[in-house]
């Protein structure tokens, strides 16, 4: 029989699975959707809480770049308001999060998330090279954005399907020998803390942009607040299961503690990203304020000076 892929839980998980002639487990008492979609036996409220708030997470972090996206095309100048290290430290973060999900047997919720975290930050490191090789040429190229377009379509095709194959020949994992598979977990938990550190480190070089331009303009605040959501939401759909849980707390905690080091440090270093979009913004409006008092004297100026000529 193939093991469950519940860190922790296998145990409470074995019994509701059947073998079939075709060597591949059914889950008797779960969620259809769930098992059809994440291979995950769901048959418990905790569970479902767990797969129904690790899929809010997903939205969130889906929906995050869409207001940085708009705010990218507004201003044309993302290149100067984002850090490339921010880009660059998130997305090692999500592959080496993914690698370590993907050899330690994390939730299944879990390996389609991260999936869907590489797919936005590879729209917003697209965006950032598509608007600094833009404004760095003096002509226009047709070609640059047709690219641009191919690009993103090809990554959301990938998207569509690559979830669904992961889950699907993950569970190759569990037939392996267990040195082997000793090995490959340990591998899987040094890339899962190398991912926590990628995601703290991320943050850093946005903090210091921002310090550094005392503005946040040309980011969209709405792509912080709602990875804050992702982030939160994602903690909490690893946490949920824990009243489900009959064997050990602890050992499904440690396993799962990369993971949550990640989404919850850099949960509380948004915050002071926050902090710096409030400061910031007090400095954006003093400018629009003298800009837009400037019209305002100019035309007195005028007047006076032709009286003193009549």
């Amino acid at each position: 029989m193939a093991t469950a892929r519940f860190p922790g839980k296998s145990a409470d998980v074995d019994a509701n699975w059947t073998a079939l002639a075709l060597g591949r487990p059914v889950c008797v008492n779960g969620t259809p959707w769930i098992l059809y979609l994440l291979e995950e036996c769901v048959e418990n409220v905790w569970e479902y809480c767990s797969v129904v708030i690790g899929l809010v997470s997903m939205f969130c972090f889906l929906l995050s770049t869409l207001p940085q996206f708009y705010e990218a095309y507004r201003n044309g100048k993302v290149e100067e308001a984002m850090s490339f290290g921010f880009l660059f430290f998130l997305f090692s973060g999500d592959l080496t999060s993914f690698a370590g999900c993907y050899l330690t047997s994390q939730l299944p919720i879990q390996v389609v998330t991260v999936v869907f975290y590489i797919f936005t930050d590879l729209i917003l490191i697209s965006q950032f090279l598509y608007y600094k090789i833009k404004n760095s040429s003096s002509r226009k190229s047709p070609v640059l954005k047709w690219l641009c377009f191919m690009w993103c379509g090809a990554a959301t095709l990938v998207l569509l399907a690559l979830p669904k194959l992961i889950v699907d020949n993950s569970a190759s994992l569990d037939t392996q020998s267990p040195a082997t598979s000793k090995s490959v977990e340990i591998t899987g938990y040094i890339c899962g803390y190398l991912a926590s550190i990628f995601y703290l480190s991320s943050r850093f070089p946005q903090l210091y942009k921002n310090f550094q331009r005392q503005s946040t303009e040309g980011t969209s605040y709405l792509l912080f607040a709602l990875a804050m959501m992702g982030n939160g939401t994602y903690g909490v759909s690893v946490i949920v299961v824990l009243p489900a849980l009959k064997g050990s707390k602890q050992t499904f905690i440690i396993k799962h503690l990369a993971w949550l080091i990640g989404s919850l440090g850099v949960l509380i270093l948004d915050f002071f990203v926050t902090a710096q979009f409030i400061m910031y913004r007090k400095n954006h409006s003093a400018k629009g304020s003298t800009l837009l008092s400037v019209p305002e004297v100019e035309p007195l100026l005028c007047e006076e000076v032709e009286l003193s000529v009549l």
